[in-house]
């Protein structure tokens, strides 16, 4: 996000998110296909990204192979059950993938092949073209591609603008579905926009409101933000202890 979000701001559909309660690798788990199936969804939608543009930086991929090799390691996540193998007490899930799509993909660059994958594969339209504008004008100093801490960290950062991205998608199909257009179109301005110097006064004006409106609109989409990055995060996180540490370090506060 362009803006730092205060803390009592911080989830893309317009529904309740999640369908339940249960962790990503929990639904993962069920008897439950629709279940299983918007577990994918989720955990697509959170690490596509950071996995698609790491693997183009680490291993120099042409745009076309690190596609493939990013839609390639997600079917062998679920043919090979890598999930499963996760130990939560020893990594976070997103180091554990992280590791898994750096073996992938060095594996997959060696044999020079791609196999044809079926199976529960569920196919997800990913917008590679748009990780690729991200690519272009994301400030990376090419001398640091080659640190392996410096990957890592980027891989980090990644997957936290995913996240955020995902939340303020579902946000304005929340706006949408409660006639809240204009309160998203505020935060969109404020709290998205890479205006330093812009002030409640100035969208007042932009905006035709009075001013207690704006604030009074803007606090109830940071709130709405906070509310859905968080659930987003709960659902991504396998234990409760896991969701209080990665909430903290995230958005500075506790959830407790």
């Amino acid at each position: 996000m362009a803006r730092q979000v205060d803390d009592t701001a911080m989830t893309a559909t317009g529904e309740s998110f999640p369908l339940t309660r249960l962790s990503v690798l929990a639904a993962l788990r069920s008897q439950d296909g629709a279940e299983r199936a918007r577990a994918l969804d989720i955990l697509f939608g959170a690490y596509w990204r950071p996995v698609y543009k790491y693997i183009r930086l680490k291993f120099s991929q042409s745009p076309h192979d690190a596609q493939d090799l990013t839609q390639g390691f997600f079917a062998e996540l679920l043919e090979r059950e890598l999930l499963s193998r996760f130990d939560p007490s020893r990594s976070r899930l997103r180091t554990y993938l992280r590791l898994c799509a750096d073996s992938f993909a060095l594996n997959e660059i060696k044999a020079t092949s791609r196999r044809k994958r079926g199976g529960e594969f569920v196919h997800v339209a990913l917008d590679f073209s748009a990780a690729e504008e991200e690519l272009r004008t994301q400030a990376i100093d090419p001398a640091s591609i080659a640190s392996p801490q410096s990957l890592e960290d980027f891989f980090e950062k990644e997957w936290i603008r995913s996240l955020f991205s995902a939340a303020v998608e579902e946000l304005r199909g929340v706006s949408e579905a409660r006639e809240k257009q204009k309160a998203f179109k505020l935060f969109e301005a404020y709290d998205l926009t890479d205006e330093e110097n812009i002030s409640y006064a100035d969208l007042a004006a932009r905006f035709s409101l009075p001013l207690s409106e704006v604030n009074n609109q803007l606090a109830w989409a940071r709130r709405e933000f906070r509310r859905i990055a968080l659930e987003r995060l709960r659902a991504l996180c396998d234990s409760q202890d896991e969701f209080v540490r990665e909430a903290k370090a995230l958005f500075g506060v506790s959830t407790q």
